[in-house]
């Protein structure tokens, strides 16, 4: 929500309300002859900016912004005109953040194989802003493999898992590709993984489960057998 109000309600005759953009002079929404003019809106707000209308008579002109991007970030400006005077206001969007890890849930082995499980950071963020990638068994809270500040810490590997885990090239990493691959699944392996990732202030997170399927040999019936 952008705020813009005044503490005396105005009258509605001649009430003119701006939204725009100052950077660009793109226009988000309008009020005008007592009505929101939506055909008057930038295609780019079009449904994503909305009056508080039933407000409007109250002194109340905020915009309620939907569906924020990044490329939102920026000052807008609330103008109000009346047939005497004018006023104006500044609101500043600062720079959205946001942390998005994915990856998927299970995944199923039968042991000696290698398997890969995924983490992937949204690739809006710069490779250099990733503090802090950090694998974690934590059903039994061990620490698989670390990375930190562009460095795979293999040092804080546990011994379980040395020589056994790696992440992909430097070049899938700067892609925001933090999957493990692990190879020679054992039956201890078996068990419920995170992908834990640090940016600043932001940290987010997600979980894998390995799971062990033995191999079924089914007995071949002849025809004398009953």
């Amino acid at each position: 929500m952008l705020p813009c109000f005044v503490e005396t309600p105005l009258p509605l005759e001649d009430l003119e309300v701006e939204w725009k953009r100052i950077d660009s002079e793109t226009l988000l929404h309008l009020w005008q002859d007592g009505e929101s003019r939506p055909e008057s809106q930038n295609q780019l707000y079009h449904e994503r900016a909305h009056f508080f209308t039933e407000k409007i008579a109250q002194g109340n002109f905020s915009l309620l912004l939907t569906d924020v991007t990044s490329k939102d970030a920026g000052v807008y400006k609330c103008t109000v005109y009346t047939k005497l005077d004018s006023g104006e206001t500044l609101i500043e969007i600062k720079e959205i953040e946001r942390l998005i890890v994915s990856g998927s849930h299970v995944i199923s082995a039968h042991v000696g194989e290698d398997i890969t499980l995924n983490c992937s950071v949204d690739s809006h963020l710069p490779p250099e802003n990733i503090e802090e990638v950090s694998w974690k068994k934590i059903d039994e809270d061990i620490l698989v493999l670390f990375y930190q500040e562009g460095q795979i810490l293999t040092e804080s590997t546990d011994k379980r898992y040395v020589d056994r885990v790696k992440f992909f090239s430097a070049e899938e990493r700067n892609k925001g590709n933090f999957s493990l691959r692990l190879k020679n699944v054992r039956t201890e392996d078996k068990g419920l993984y995170m992908c834990l990732v640090f940016s600043g202030a932001l940290s987010a997170n997600t979980t894998v489960e390995a799971t062990y399927l033995t191999h079924v040999i089914k007995r071949k019936m002849t025809a004398e057998e009953p």
